[in-house]
């Protein structure tokens, strides 16, 4: 009898067929098997899901390969940059998350399980950096028995970590949340304006025109670091300095707030950065001056599965996160200088 795919055995298949097949079904279709599949669909990318996954590429591209011979079905097209879902691609992955989401759910609930003994959480590096240290500290004293896995990342691994369920708990940005489904729950924890950080050396502060400033200073200001983030911010940013500084010039893109801040702390230019990303511990950081810019405030909320906001040890973290963020003292920002005001007033 030659192989049949498992994803189409038919109604008039014989009791012993079935039986063959069920023990086949049984031997290819695990659990591992199953989060890999679903790792490169979410990911569309071999690399990208054996990051997610902590796997060497060639050992998630032989398991792969294993699992679509095992079931008699090709699951993925190959092309040059992405993996593409085929039609049996599609229809096992809805199936997938249906059984990976079931075998999460009754983990969650089994007395003694080790998702218990471990808090696993992520989010954006200024916002963990700033707020997890004294959410813990109160955490802790009621829940001194749990050990903690924290990983700092880029929005976009945050969500794949949140999806994937590597972590149970995310920090992020509102304006990350685009693809954020039904089955997680948002709670608000904090409101972080976006500032204006130039050198320490360069005082904005009573000039009516930057031309008002030296020379060198002037180049400075008009020398922009930019973070890169996403179409819709690094526009929004662009924009606020088309207006503001008009003769600006990019003079470096960073992949972290921290790297744009000390890059201006060192005198090289001027950068737009949540206030949050200034803090060091709870000082601001040294080097450099901060100014209000009238832009939309970063709204950070914190991210758990729908069935995690009322369940134990989780709750209590999230009221430990808010208390931190009500108690957190944000930088010290100056007032908007008053060219700044007068540009975005015209709207130039």
């Amino acid at each position: 009898m030659g192989r049949q795919s498992l994803l189409s055995i038919g109604s008039d298949d014989t009791e012993a067929g079935i039986q063959v097949r069920s023990a086949a079904i049984s031997e290819a279709v695990t659990l591992r098997k199953l989060r890999i599949f679903w790792a490169v669909a979410h990911c569309e990318s071999m690399t990208r899901a054996a990051k997610l996954l902590d796997v060497t590429q060639p050992s998630l591209s032989q398991q792969l390969a294993g699992f679509e011979a095992a079931i008699g079905n090709k699951l993925f097209d190959r092309r040059s940059n992405s993996m593409v879902l085929t039609e049996a691609g599609r229809q096992l992955l809805r199936k997938a998350e249906t059984v990976l989401r079931s075998v999460q759910e009754l983990e969650d609930v089994i007395p003694g399980n080790g998702m218990h003994g471990t808090i696993r959480l992520g989010g954006v590096a200024s916002v963990m950096r700033s707020l997890l240290p004294s959410a813990m500290k109160e955490f802790r004293v009621a829940h001194g028995h749990l050990d903690y896995d924290l990983h700092e990342g880029g929005p976009g691994e945050i969500m794949e970590l949140l999806h994937a369920r590597r972590i149970t708990l995310g920090l992020l940005d509102t304006n990350s949340l685009a693809n954020l489904g039904g089955s997680f729950h948002r709670q608000q924890i904090i409101s972080d304006p976006y500032v204006l950080a130039v050198p320490e050396s360069v005082d904005l502060r009573d000039i009516p025109a930057a031309s008002g400033l030296g020379e060198a200073q002037l180049a400075v200001l008009n020398s922009t670091i930019q973070f890169v983030f996403g179409n819709e911010h690094s526009r929004r940013i662009e924009d606020w300095f088309a207006r503001v500084l008009p003769t600006h010039r990019l003079i470096a893109r960073a992949r972290s707030f921290e790297m744009a801040l000390e890059l201006v702390r060192q005198g090289q230019g001027v950068c737009l950065v949540p206030a949050l990303a200034a803090l060091a511990g709870n000082l601001t950081m040294g080097g450099v001056r901060l100014y209000e810019t009238g832009l939309p405030a970063r709204n950070i909320v914190a991210i758990v599965p729908a069935q995690y906001q009322r369940m134990q040890p989780y709750a209590a973290l999230l009221g430990a996160l808010q208390t931190a963020a009500r108690d957190v003292q944000l930088p010290r920002t100056e007032p908007m200088p008053r060219f700044v005001a007068a540009r975005i007033a015209r709207g130039a």
